[in-house]
């Protein structure tokens, strides 16, 4: 059964979505192509960054069968060479599960 987890996305410095250096722009299209690949494959349910006013920073809700999954999905990612994660599993509602 997969379970769902909450990812953060933590910019390596303030203002990062905002002063990007252009190989790290790069890096962040990568890693926006890499998550749409992992939402056709049904893993990534939604991703994409927060305007918190205190600072942006990146989120995304996905399945996987476990926290060894989710640990392999972000050292792929392009954006972890840049940008530090965090992970947390939670108890997701769903269409499919509301019975």
């Amino acid at each position: 059964m997969k379970k769902h987890f909450l990812l953060r996305l933590n910019p390596i410095r303030p203002g990062f979505a905002q002063n990007m250096l252009a190989e790290e722009r790069i890096t962040m299209q990568e890693h926006i192509l890499y998550w749409k690949d992992l939402m056709k494959q049904g893993i990534a349910l939604v991703f994409g960054p927060v305007h918190d006013p205190k600072g942006v920073y990146g989120i995304g809700i996905i399945q996987a069968e476990s926290e060894d999954q989710v640990r392999t999905l972000i050292a792929n990612d392009p954006a972890n060479r840049i940008n530090k994660y965090e992970f947390y599993p939670m108890t997701a509602i769903t269409p499919s599960n509301q019975d």
